[in-house]
């Protein structure tokens, strides 16, 4: 299976279990590892054979910077439906969400949560198998 992978993608959001990130946001990192076919795209030189990730990349945005959460676990599998949801060619989608910054006084470069998510045989979105 191909790969497409959007890197280090930052937005600011609002999500955190403490009322401070709700009202003073902070940013936050995604990285995006999506399997699909990717040989008719290849073959035709036509965006329309493939996935835009200029598109992804809006719709990844709009639910960061969207509809607060607790949990940036909450927030990767946001990013994973609506991702296996809006585009049915991706096959898989692993999903790294990275709050650089979280509010303790500890020193490290954050923490990162990352979801894997696949379409079954059936086309349903479930966990994927190691």
């Amino acid at each position: 299976m191909d790969r497409m992978l959007l890197k280090r993608m930052v937005f600011y959001g609002y999500h955190g279990v403490f009322p401070e990130e709700n009202k003073l946001g902070q940013k936050f990192i995604v990285d995006l590892d999506l399997r699909l076919d990717l040989a008719r795209a290849a073959r035709s030189d036509d965006v329309n054979d493939t996935v835009n990730y200029a598109e992804i990349h809006e719709l990844i945005k709009k639910i960061v910077q969207g509809e607060p959460v607790k949990l940036i676990e909450t927030l990767a599998g946001n990013i994973a439906s609506a991702v296996l949801g809006t585009y049915t060619i991706i096959i898989e989608a692993a999903v790294s969400v990275t709050k650089p910054n979280p509010p303790f006084d500890i020193t490290f470069d954050g923490v990162t949560v990352e979801l894997r998510r696949i379409r079954d045989a059936s086309g349903n979105v479930v966990p994927a198998e190691d």
